[in-house]
């Protein structure tokens, strides 16, 4: 099986930033696109950003220019570094993963637990 860990939220100012982490563990054959999105309450998970094996990324409209998602592939794990922090990112962040795991012979998608981020005013 594989396992997605978050960690890096909590309580920010805005302004603020928070450095976000997710490493993907277990019986890993490849990992194609890591990524993040966000649950705020009462709406629906919306991607905030992607990043694929090459580093090529993409991000939603809102976190352009304040967002950086990045990647070690050595380690299986991908970063958001978030700044400028606004209000409206405050949500649940969830790590996402297209993994072909070994006992697999396709890809399938992962997710972590989840990490709570609140943007004070």
């Amino acid at each position: 099986q594989v396992q997605l860990v978050e960690s890096g939220g909590g309580l920010v100012q805005a302004g603020g930033s928070l450095r976000l982490s997710c490493a993907a563990s277990g019986s890993i054959f490849s990992i194609n696109r890591m990524g993040w999105y966000r649950q705020a309450p009462g709406k629906q998970r919306e991607l905030v950003a992607h990043i694929y094996t090459g580093s090529t990324t993409n991000y939603a409209d809102s976190e352009k220019g304040r967002f950086t998602i990045s990647r070690d592939n050595a380690k299986n794990t991908v970063y958001l570094q978030m700044n400028s922090l606004k209000p409206e990112d405050t949500g649940v962040y969830y790590c996402n993963a297209r993994v072909m795991a070994r006992t697999a012979l396709d890809w399938d998608d992962y997710w972590g637990q989840g990490t709570q981020v609140t943007v004070s005013s």
